[in-house]
């Protein structure tokens, strides 16, 4: 099975979202919470060319955020990536 990563913070609705759909398809992510710690937000954003939270990645491959993550699954990429 796939890592999965999600970098988060509080409050932010499509962290919730990711995290809910990613528990309702039974998919095991790890997150880590950055909220209050402006200066990893920064950091993570530089790495990965991202702007807005959540940052979610696959085996270390940047996917997006949550609907990024909804679109992969509504066009049968997602269980494939999971897979790998």
């Amino acid at each position: 099975m796939a890592k999965v990563l999600m970098y988060k913070k509080d409050p932010c609705p499509y962290c919730d979202r990711a995290m809910n759909f990613m528990n309702a398809k039974g998919i095991a992510y790890d997150v880590i919470d950055l909220t209050g710690k402006q200066e990893e937000i920064d950091r993570i954003k530089s790495e990965t060319g991202w702007r807005t939270v959540p940052i979610i990645l696959i085996n270390g491959t940047l996917v997006g955020g949550y609907t990024d993550l909804k679109a992969l699954d509504e066009e049968g990429k997602l269980d494939q990536m999971l897979e790998e």
